[in-house]
């Protein structure tokens, strides 16, 4: 009895002795998911009440596609690759080339600068876009994350370079000269007649008469994004975690700042 008695009382004082060390690593766990899960739940109503603030839903932008570009908007700011504008275009592929589907946000001003037609590329599809390649002459529009460069003077006049940001979705864009320029065939009477925008070779193509409008306002490594929600994407800069540390640390600056 004597024996039974010290076994018991060895497993009872084990027992306990586990417990009281698993304990903290349960609670530091739970605290851990608490946290993150509070950071992402106000980075989403972040969106939401920028997305409203804009009027983009009014707009005809869809706020999933918002999300997106927001994202990786933070993202590519995390890298150091910004300068000053806190300038976000999208083009959105979802929507039909009739349609203004160009949005060019001040995040800081949380003002929709500008909305208007965006062009196509040729092989992409008819009035709504389906096909989408990085490959040299492939005439159509490349999916991602983009960065403006210099500002030149080619075929178009005055055009803004790009620099894809996405390996295998649109890295090839300065060799394949994708470019933001103007261009006649983007304006109303194109789609009177067609019934749809002109297309291009590829380039996110805008009307003649807000080009220089355009280019001055993305210029200088701002972020341009072309989606299409439909297509298999992935992407470096669609983290959300670090888009919300980087979002809510700058709000909260800002905030302070202000106070």
């Amino acid at each position: 009895m004597g024996l039974v008695a010290t076994c018991l009382l060895g497993i009872i004082i084990v027992g306990t002795s586990w417990k009281a060390v698993e304990q903290p690593f349960k609670k530091q766990t739970t605290v851990k998911q608490v946290t993150s899960l509070s950071r992402d739940s106000v980075y989403n109503s972040y969106i939401t009440s920028l997305y409203h603030a804009v009027h983009l839903d009014s707009a005809g932008l869809n706020i999933s596609v918002f999300e997106k570009a927001l994202t990786g908007f933070y993202n590519i700011k995390a890298q150091r690759f910004l300068q000053m504008k806190s300038i976000l275009t999208i083009a959105d592929f979802d929507q039909e080339s009739r349609k203004k589907r160009l949005y060019i946000i001040d995040l800081d001003k949380k003002e929709l600068i500008l909305n208007t037609w965006v062009a196509h590329g040729q092989n992409s599809g008819g009035d709504k876009p389906d096909y989408f390649s990085n490959a040299i002459n492939s005439n159509s529009s490349s999916l991602g994350f983009y960065l403006t460069g210099e500002i030149y003077f080619g075929k178009h006049g005055r055009s803004l370079k790009l620099d894809g940001m996405d390996y295998g979705f649109n890295d090839n864009a300065r060799e394949r000269s994708i470019v933001v320029h103007g261009a006649d065939y983007v304006c109303q009477e194109s789609i009177n007649k067609l019934g749809r925008l002109g297309r291009s070779q590829g380039c996110p193509a805008v009307p003649a008469k807000l080009a220089n409008r355009v280019i001055n306002t993305i210029a200088d490594k701002t972020v341009l994004f072309i989606n299409n929600s439909a297509q298999p994407y992935t992407s470096n800069y669609l983290n959300e975690s670090l888009a919300a540390s980087v979002a809510l640390n700058e709000t909260e600056v800002l905030a302070a700042n202000m106070d």
